[in-house]
């Protein structure tokens, strides 16, 4: 996370204590790697590390998977945009990583059907070649059918994994709209490939963490600790509840901060200019008639004025995005008015016949793509493609740091293993485990046909009863057998303002997920932000349980709500009292 800026209040809580994790690490401040950022990259780099044997830290300023990584569009995608870029290698490696994970985290990552409407036949495929030539943007047009068609064709042959993953088919005017019926009458064809979707990025992320932690105690972690200098006792660390300082000594620092990179160096004493990360920002709408348009896929386009745009149904809601805007790092990112008016414009373009306004949004949010500085290059076009910068620490005679820039989602455990085989020859280590294949958490052993699926829930139902044993599979994929074993021999109470979640369950993730703050539970460990289902008299009913778990008193219980409130109003646009009243 970045030291100036973060995605919530950071205002140091009185601790009734000292964290388990905090004190470990004061007890044994040195370690083999320290990793700075806990976003979805430097939590994978962790646990491979971790799974090579290596003695590990993971710090982070804010919270895990609280900075870029929770911004994401949530997909898991090949990138067909990038072959007009001429990224082959980046393409090939996203659609094996892609087609990996399906695998390899089945409980967080689906196949996921999307439509390109297509309202021209050879618009933009003169443009098309200066685009791949200069990476210049040129004038804004929308692709046409001739180019869509070869991209796909070419996307296919990276794509299908031996033939699992369907060919793309188009569709004439007629047939599109006969399965699509709200779509814009205008257009000429529907085209309609397969990626992935990934509905909890923030929950894979943890699985990955966990699975980290679980190698070893050679593998420390802590969030609310943020990495303020690096010299000459190592990386000297914050605890964000104090305010007390200590070093952690290191033989590599690794700093995998996104689009912070540059900012988190500064506060290590380097001065470095290597990133120039966009805003892409996104709204979720709860829109009945919009759901059903979609059918269940998700709608995928260029925009008239060049921008890749979505429409996607998750969770009950309506996901809308995304931007590609120059932002500064020194200030937060927020989804702004006239980008809400944006994805108006595009939903009206796609579905003119549905009315989407703003008493329908439950949520925005937004976040900077951790892109490498590109100067005069349009945003767009900038690389999506990942390089590690290397330097040496002279007030540490051989300890080396290393600088993540780029990177993106669904290659992050690619991006993770290379990283990691850097850090492996530094610290003169064998790699002994590949995690190509290695299923991640409640992915392990989960069932995905529907045969194992109900022997796993007849096998978990007999405490906590069939369906809530599902609901949890979905939820937490094979990881929910630890919740049932915790909550199965008690009569759970439901949340009054969420019964989806119980107060048990809340009590289970304060504390065994390293929640530190109120809005860690609303924002990350659960979807309850997400879909619009956080009131007032939910937040103080959440508090009530975490205060409970952590040991927060009747003081600490009022601000960690007042910040949640904070955290949900200005920079996710919810407004409780509407919620609550609907």
């Amino acid at each position: 996370m970045s030291p100036t800026t973060s995605p919530t209040t950071n205002r140091p809580t009185p601790a009734p204590g000292t964290r388990a994790e905090i004190s470990a690490l004061r007890a044994r401040p040195t370690a083999e790697v320290v990793i700075i950022g806990g976003g979805i990259n430097g939590i994978a780099t962790f646990r491979d590390l971790a799974l090579q044997g290596v003695d590990v830290v993971l710090v982070e300023r804010d919270d895990f998977v609280s900075g870029a990584s929770s911004a994401s569009s949530h997909m898991i995608h090949g990138g067909i945009r990038y072959l007009e870029n001429g990224e082959f290698r980046l393409v090939q490696e996203s659609v094996q990583e892609r087609n990996g994970l399906l695998r390899i985290a089945p409980h967080y990552v689906k196949p996921l059907r999307t439509t390109v409407p297509i309202f021209s036949t050879f618009s933009g495929i003169l443009s098309a070649p200066l685009r791949f030539l200069t990476h210049k943007q040129g004038a804004p047009t929308e692709r046409g059918a001739a180019l869509i068609k070869a991209g796909l064709t070419i996307y296919d042959a990276f794509s299908r994994d031996g033939g699992s993953v369907p060919r793309h088919r188009f569709l004439g005017a007629k047939k599109s709209l006969g399965e699509l019926p709200a779509l814009n009458p205008g257009l000429k064809y529907t085209a309609t490939y397969y990626d992935a979707s990934m509905h909890d990025p923030e929950r894979l992320a943890l699985d990955v963490l966990h699975d980290g932690l679980a190698a070893g105690p050679h593998a420390r972690a802590a969030n609310a600790l943020e990495a303020v200098g690096l010299g000459a006792g190592g990386v000297r660390v914050r605890d964000g509840l104090t305010g007390e300082e200590f070093d952690i000594a290191a033989d590599v620092v690794v700093n995998t901060s996104g689009p912070w990179t540059d900012l988190t160096n500064a506060q290590l004493g380097r001065d470095t200019r290597f990133m120039g990360g966009t805003k892409g920002s996104h709204i979720v709408l709860e829109n009945d008639e919009l759901l059903a348009a979609t059918g269940g896929r998700e709608i995928f386009f260029e925009h008239e004025d060049g921008r890749i745009v979505l429409i996607y149904p998750l969770k009950g809601r309506v996901m809308v995005g995304t931007t590609d805007l120059e932002h500064d790092m020194r200030t937060p990112a927020v989804c702004t008015e006239e980008e809400v008016d944006y994805f108006f414009d595009l939903v009206a373009h796609v579905f003119p016949g549905i009315r989407v306004d703003r008493s329908q949004i439950v949520f925005r949010f937004s976040g900077v793509r951790p892109l490498p500085r590109h100067d005069d290059t349009q945003p767009g076009f900038v690389s999506r493609d990942y390089r590690i910068e290397r330097a040496d620490v002279p007030e540490r005679p051989g300890t080396v740091l290393l600088s993540l820039v780029g990177g993106k989602w669904t290659t992050f455990r690619a991006l993770a293993e290379h990283l990691a085989d850097d850090v492996l020859e530094l610290v003169g280590r064998d790699r002994v485990r590949s995690t190509k294949g290695l299923p991640i958490g409640g992915g392990a052993g989960y069932p995905t046909t529907d045969a194992a699926r109900l022997v796993w829930i007849v096998g978990h139902g007999d405490g906590v009863g069939r369906e809530r044993a599902e609901q949890l599979l979905e939820r937490y994929g094979t990881r929910a057998e630890r919740i049932i074993e915790a909550i199965e021999d008690a009569a759970e109470t439901p949340l009054a303002d969420a019964p989806g979640y119980s107060r048990e369950e809340i009590a289970w993730l304060a504390a065994n997920e390293r929640v530190v703050h109120l809005i860690d539970v609303v924002l990350r460990r659960t979807s309850l932000a997400f879909t619009g289902a956080v009131t007032g008299p939910l937040l103080d009913e959440l508090a009530d349980v975490v205060g409970g778990v952590l040991g927060w008193d009747a003081a600490t219980r009022a601000a960690e709500v007042r910040d949640a409130r904070t955290v949900l109003v200005e920079r996710h646009g919810v407004r409780l009292g509407e919620l609550a009243a609907r």
